[in-house]
């Protein structure tokens, strides 16, 4: 059976420079993916054209483009690339470019080529869910994604934050904590699945 081995984390992409090869509708699709998920996020794109969308976006964002040919000049000073070209060669010049440079690259639609997977992402308020299926089926991490956008009730932020203030409160040590806050959250989990551990 296989199993999931990636390692999930969540960037501050808002401190991070990326870039984004490719000025088409995988381009114009990943773009809008980091924007809705962290609109401070520090993006440059490079590609010969742009879809008049992409260009809109990138102008809302101020989203530094570059209308030329990807060279690997552009890679300079980059932490992250998401390579979008409908060019396979150019996508994994792009791809051999960044592991020589030790930058994170994930090439679109091609999992060999990918150091991560930008899957389907579920936000409320502070809450984040972030859902992989290992590069296998973004149409099950879609419906998945839309799973828990019903399940998740919209005022868990709430929650969140009364959590946080209360934490603030509680006296002792870090396990002391932990364990006062087990306690007092162990109703959020259904009664059922408590009973089957």
């Amino acid at each position: 059976m296989d199993r999931n081995e990636l390692y999930p984390v969540f960037l501050k992409v808002s401190q991070l420079d990326i870039l984004i090869v490719g000025g088409g509708n995988v381009a114009l699709e990943k773009l809008t993916f980091l924007l809705k998920s962290s609109p401070n996020a520090k993006v440059s794109m490079v590609s010969p054209m742009f879809r008049p969308e992409t260009i809109a976006l990138a102008e809302k964002f101020n989203i530094e483009m570059h209308i030329d040919h990807y060279n690997s000049s552009y890679l300079e000073g980059r932490h992250m690339v998401v390579a979008t070209t409908d060019n396979v060669p150019v996508n994994e010049q792009v791809y051999h470019d960044c592991r020589e440079r030790t930058i994170l690259v994930n090439v679109a639609d091609n999992p060999p080529f990918c150091d991560f997977y930008m899957g389907g992402i579920v936000t409320k308020g502070n809450v984040k869910v972030a859902i992989s299926t290992n590069g296998k089926s973004p149409t099950t991490a879609k419906r998945l994604r839309q799973f828990f956008e019903d399940v998740i009730p919209d005022n868990i932020d709430d929650l969140v934050k009364n959590l946080n203030e209360f934490r603030k409160t509680i006296k002792g040590d870090f396990e002391e904590k932990v364990q006062t806050l087990n306690e007092f959250t162990k109703g959020l989990v259904n009664e059922k699945e408590e009973d089957e551990n």
